[in-house]
């Protein structure tokens, strides 16, 4: 029993030296790989951070670089929408090097993407629609930075356009956003798209007034306006008969700048000029046209004789 309790204790030291030799390798090795993240981790957030300005730097690039292009000097949209593909493009390609950097198989990453292709793309349908949108937008150019449109209703300066969306603002400088889909499966009304714009007007005289002279009236107006164009020249005529009144139009042709308050003038100044001339402005009328006196009474007599016949049943 003595000899067996010295070889106890060798085989127990030996064993627990075994041990603390695996030990201390696995923490040498915890120690190394977590060294090693820690040291990826900070060069992954630095790829980062110079990705983000990098973007911006880019983009500020491509701003400057097309603002001083002939072809575009003149057309934010298009810089606009330039820089912020040139925005995308570099953090796409910082996020890969970020990937990479923390030993993430971009490659892998490629493959399962494409695999997952037709998933992702039903997925974001709307939102890849959008994007495609935006770009026939900008090929075909129906309308730019500053210009006044209407889209399916909504009405507003054009203020930015983007991969997704179209931006608007109204009169009340409320804004409108319109994704880019929509644009372009809708009506586009471009009100700035020319230098000119036609300005009518409908006025209503009475039946007894001289047509010639409300129509030489309202030229009148139009002519005397300053910022009406002399060509093509004012026209008036009468465009319809109402129930009690005649309709007479004036057209009138303006600078596309100039189109609200020169319509708000001659709105003001044609009624003015027809009240000066005698003529009239005639409002509905509702006429009562006798249809006998004892007409309502006989009416009123059988409606209470029926309650009557009905309250004694």
């Amino acid at each position: 029993m003595t000899d067996l309790l010295p070889q106890r204790l060798d085989r127990a030291v030996a064993a627990g030296r075994q041990t603390l030799a695996v030990n201390e390798a696995v923490v040498s090795k915890l120690i190394e790989v977590g060294g090693s993240f820690a040291v990826n981790l900070t060069i992954a957030l630095l790829i980062l951070i110079a990705t983000l300005f990098a973007a911006r730097w880019g983009a500020g690039v491509a701003r400057r670089t097309l603002s001083r292009t002939r072809a575009f000097r003149h057309d934010p949209t298009v810089v606009g929408f330039a820089a912020q593909i040139v925005r995308v493009i570099i953090i796409i390609i910082g996020l890969i090097a970020v990937l990479q950097r923390l030993g993430v198989q971009t490659t892998s990453i490629i493959a399962v993407l494409g695999a997952a292709s037709l998933a992702v793309g039903l997925a974001l349908q709307g939102t890849l629609s959008n994007v495609a949108a935006g770009v026939m937008l900008l090929i075909l150019r129906p309308y730019r930075v500053g210009d006044v449109v209407d889209i399916g209703g909504a009405v507003g300066s054009v203020q930015k356009l983007d991969l997704f969306t179209t931006q608007l603002s109204n009169a009340n400088n409320h804004k409108i956003v319109v994704p880019n889909s929509k644009v372009l499966g809708d009506v586009i009304t471009n009100l700035s798209g020319q230098k000119t714009r036609r300005i009518e007007i409908k006025f209503t005289v009475g039946y007894g007034e001289n047509l010639a002279d409300a129509r030489r009236v309202l030229l009148a107006v139009a002519t005397l306006h300053d910022k009406v164009l002399k060509e093509p020249e004012p026209w008036s005529g009468v465009t319809n008969l109402l129930d009690s009144a005649v309709e007479i139009t004036l057209h009138a042709w303006v600078a596309s700048s100039d189109w609200w308050q020169v319509q708000a003038d001659l709105f003001q100044a044609g009624k003015e000029a027809l009240d000066e001339a005698g003529i009239e402005i005639p409002f509905p009328h509702q006429v009562a046209v006798p249809y006998g006196e004892d007409t309502v009474v006989p009416v009123l007599a059988v409606r209470a004789g029926e309650q009557e016949t009905s309250g004694n049943s």
